[in-house]
């Protein structure tokens, strides 16, 4: 059984990462780069890091979501076509990440992920107030819904990011709504990916169901955060996280290369 693999100061540890990453999550996404590490680092593999991180984002999104509809921050009806695209778009980068190389997209990341962070800087009035929505219907769906979805199976640090950014730009959503209905996409997706690792037998089920009690504890904390400070909350966080987030996917895909530069100084 996982439960013993890894000492209780670890697991209680693990719960606490989560707990952390899901309120971070809600407001502004990134979460996962607290969670894969924290899980990498307690001796899973990377398939079952991948796989566990997921159980536990579905209980942060979830739990986000859940604050939201109930608080009518969000109307399920009017997202069903987005939700349904966004499952689709999720399964099929699912099941190609198990056979393309993500180089490419390992080195492109920081710098799309550092461009959002620097357009809600640059933009100071971005998401304010909503504002006349650009696209409709299945135009917006194939977008936000298939395109990020495809993403967030297929790779996913910042996919809560790229959800936002969509639902401000081009549905002409203010920041905290943008936010809301973000989480839900984020949880479609999050689940179809989950539904994946399931039948391959990757998800470490006790670490996993620890984490996502302490994800549903922070992702409910970070909601409420969202509906009550709005955008004085979610903008900086969006830019800290961004930076943040750019930096350690930097790091990771030329970590070497930036260090043997520093040397030469």
């Amino acid at each position: 059984m996982e439960w013993f693999v890894v000492s209780p100061s670890i697991v209680a540890l693990l719960f606490f990462v989560a707990m952390l990453a899901a309120f971070i999550d809600s407001i502004a996404g990134g979460g996962g780069l607290l969670t894969v590490p924290a899980l990498l680092a307690a001796g899973l593999t990377p398939a079952q890091a991948l796989a566990t991180n997921k159980l536990q984002a579905v209980g942060a999104s979830f739990s986000a979501s859940l604050y939201f509809l109930r608080r009518g921050a969000v109307n399920l009806r009017e997202q069903r076509l987005n939700i349904a695209m966004t499952f689709i778009g999720a399964v099929i980068g699912t099941l190609l990440i198990q056979h393309l190389h993500t180089e490419l997209l390992r080195r492109i990341l920081p710098l799309l992920i550092l461009a959002i962070g620097l357009y809600f800087l640059l933009v100071p009035r971005l998401g304010e107030e909503d504002r006349a929505r650009r696209l409709h219907g299945l135009p917006f769906a194939l977008i936000a819904g298939s395109c990020v979805g495809f993403y967030d199976g297929f790779f996913g640090p910042g996919a809560g990011s790229f959800y936002a950014l969509a639902f401000v730009t081009l549905a002409g959503f203010n920041m905290a709504k943008a936010t809301a209905h973000a989480k839900v996409l984020n949880f479609t997706s999050n689940l179809s990916s989950l539904l994946f690792f399931m039948f391959g037998g990757q998800v470490m089920w006790g670490l996993g169901v620890v984490m996502l009690l302490g994800a549903i504890c922070g992702a409910r904390m970070g909601a409420h955060m969202v509906l009550s400070r709005g955008q004085k909350l979610i903008r900086p966080m969006v830019v800290i996280v961004s930076a943040v987030m750019s930096s350690k996917l930097l790091y990771d895909s030329h970590g070497m290369e930036i260090l043997a530069w520093f040397q030469q100084l």
